[in-house]
C-alpha cells in the first residue's frame, strides 16, 4: 500500500515540474548553448585573457561554442 501511494505522489509530482523548465525550441532561437551546467546565449563578449583560452581551446581539438562558453565561465 506504501509503495502505491509513493508512486501516486511522485506521478504527481512529477508532472508539475515539466513546465517550469524552459522550452528546448527558445533557446535554440536565441543562439543558447550549455556545457559544463553552464547555459550562455547570443554572442559572448570575452576579453582577451578569455579569448587566449577560446584559442588554446579550439587549437586542442574543443568546438568554438564549447570554447566560448567554458572560457567565459572558468577564465
Amino acid at each position: 500500500m506504501t509503495g502505491v501511494l509513493i508512486a501516486a505522489v511522485v506521478g504527481i509530482g512529477g508532472g508539475g515540474t515539466a513546465a517550469a523548465q524552459p522550452s528546448h525550441d527558445a533557446n535554440a532561437r536565441q543562439g543558447c548553448r550549455t556545457y559544463s551546467s553552464v547555459t550562455e546565449c547570443g554572442k559572448l563578449q570575452l576579453n582577451q585573457k578569455q579569448q587566449a583560452c577560446v584559442t588554446w581551446a579550439v587549437q586542442l581539438g574543443m568546438t568554438q561554442r564549447r570554447a566560448d562558453v567554458e572560457c567565459h565561465a572558468f577564465e
